[in-house]
């Protein structure tokens, strides 16, 4: 019988991103957060003479061979558990494609996650065991997806570490129908850097600062006598999570100084999406949001509420200005387990 997993998205709480290295790729700091949003996976494995890989998708933008991440993450898996099955995998999207919400990455995870299942293999994903290297492997945001929660990304983001994490907020995700190159992005971004004199260097010290003040923002979501996750991505009990009387992220101040770089050039090549983050923010109105941020280089912009009443309004001001939204919360590591397979 098939096995179907559900692929959650992320998003980022603040990006910080530093000049080009000399191998041509940035280091950034991040907060990585999950959230309940997500894609169905579904896997099939038999056993067969050769292995083999089949994909299939409801979407048609989804590449359906080896260019697909999921495609990648169980090609290497087969590889390193010298197994020879036939493997089917069909992606049912439901989040957008390639709109800063890790989608692709997900589902190379959850592709793993059933091909396991399928296998009847304990899935045992701590940081110490292999599958972390092939994570990084496939793509610089699929590690966080084998730890889920609240994560500290840095170096390309394929280093993680999770962090302590926090009571579920309301999140609005907008999903305009404008594209946004992550390539390009980059571009500009180093071409700012030039512009400013930014080197590789001179951001080692903002980045290494950006990560202190993360690790130091989430250890106090977590209240007096709580405790976060272990390093190994056990999940957090959710008695240890924050308190609902206030929201972590208004008692840290976190929101107070995150931001994400890519808005410096991504907002003047699209300025529509910095008026959807007018309007996510709503501020000095009693429906304000937390928060509101592009998640990673976009097109998909976001905002976190105290309330879902605060986060179904910030759906109808993007209803009337003609934006597709989706509301959903925040997922923490323990349910991020729990919740993966299908029953």
């Amino acid at each position: 019988m098939p096995t179907a997993v559900r692929s959650h998205a992320k998003i980022n709480l603040g990006l910080g991103i530093g000049a080009p290295r000399p191998d041509g790729f940035h280091s950034l700091v991040t907060a990585y957060q999950t959230l309940e949003l997500h894609d169905f996976v579904t896997v099939t494995a038999r056993p067969s003479p050769a292995a083999s890989i089949r994909l299939t998708s409801n979407d048609e933008r989804v590449p359906t061979d080896e260019r697909n991440t999921a495609w990648k993450m169980v090609d290497l898996a087969l590889g390193m558990l010298h197994r020879s099955v036939e493997v089917e995998i069909h992606i049912d999207k439901r989040l957008p494609v390639q709109g800063g919400l890790g989608a692709g990455s997900a589902n190379a995870v959850a592709a793993l996650v059933g091909l396991m299942a399928e296998l009847r293999l304990s899935i045992v994903f701590g940081k110490a065991t292999r599958w972390w290297k092939i994570a990084a492997k496939v793509g610089s945001d699929v590690p966080l997806f084998l730890m889920g929660g609240a994560i500290l990304g840095s170096d390309r983001g394929q280093e993680v570490s999770p962090l302590p994490d926090f009571e579920p907020v309301w999140c609005v995700v907008a999903t305009p129908e404008i594209g946004v190159s992550t390539p390009q992005a980059f571009q500009d971004w180093d071409a700012l850097c030039l512009a400013e004199g930014l080197t590789a260097e001179s951001s080692t010290d903002k980045l290494e600062e950006l990560s202190r003040a993360y690790a130091s923002a989430f250890a106090e979501a977590i209240p007096e006598g709580g405790t976060g996750a272990g390093s190994s991505g056990v999940p957090l009990d959710e008695g240890n999570l924050a308190g609902p009387e206030e929201s972590a992220l208004v008692r840290t101040g976190i929101t107070s100084w995150i931001k994400n770089d890519f808005e410096r050039v991504v907002f003047p090549q699209h300025p529509s999406l910095a008026e959807i983050k007018r309007i996510l923010a709503a501020p000095d109105t009693p429906e304000a949001a937390l928060f509101a941020s592009l998640s990673g280089s976009g097109s998909a912009l976001y905002g976190l509420y105290r309330t879902r009443r605060d986060a179904e309004a910030a759906c109808e001001r993007l209803r009337e200005a003609g934006v597709a939204s989706l509301l959903t919360r925040t997922l923490p590591r323990s349910k991020y387990w729990r919740e993966m397979l299908l029953p």
